[in-house]
């Protein structure tokens, strides 16, 4: 499903346009993908295993945008996607239907200036309207900064998974497991 373009003011002056992403935005989530994955130990992939082909990234964001629970809220500089956040059915599974993942990643140049409070409202606003009864997510337990932003919007802690993340040094971090109830 696709949600409503609306615009967002930077302190900068610039005004950034969040919507879905469109398959024509292939290449640009791409690269933004391929970007955050390099800033930032948070995120679940590193750079060198951003593999994606635009193609088979077009394919699915146009799956995406003829879903009609899930959903992407993407942020736009001009053409340029600068924050995309995902919420799609864990299942379609009976037992399952009322839950949904939430994945989120901003460019560290836009970090800070309430982007992602924006983002994860629509997204939360819009996962109720879909019919979601709950979001789902896991946050590095070492990122107090997202961990702060999804207990402000009503995320909570259900549970930390151990080790859950090995990094290349060798060390472990927690995973820290949270859900918004709808």
């Amino acid at each position: 499903m696709r949600i409503q373009p609306q615009t967002f003011p930077l302190p900068s002056g610039e005004i950034l346009v969040i919507r879905s992403a469109e398959p024509s935005d292939a290449r640009s989530q791409c690269r933004h993908r391929r970007l955050t994955s390099g800033e930032t130990d948070f995120m679940a992939r590193y750079p060198e295993e951003c593999t994606f082909d635009p193609e088979q990234i077009g394919r699915e964001l146009a799956a995406t945008a003829e879903s009609p629970r899930d959903f992407t809220v993407t942020a736009f500089l001009g053409e340029r996607v600068v924050g995309d956040l995902a919420v799609t059915q864990v299942r379609d599974r009976l037992k399952l239907r009322h839950r949904a993942n939430l994945g989120i990643s901003i460019q560290r140049a836009f970090w800070g200036n309430g982007l992602g409070r924006r983002m994860l409202e629509i997204a939360i606003a819009q996962a109720r309207a879909n019919g979601f009864e709950q979001l789902e997510l896991g946050v590095f337990a070492d990122n107090p900064r997202a961990i702060h932003l999804y207990k402000s919007v009503g995320f909570r802690q259900y549970g930390v998974l151990p080790k859950a993340f090995k990094l290349k040094d060798g060390t472990y971090r927690d995973e820290v497991l949270m859900v918004r109830m709808l």
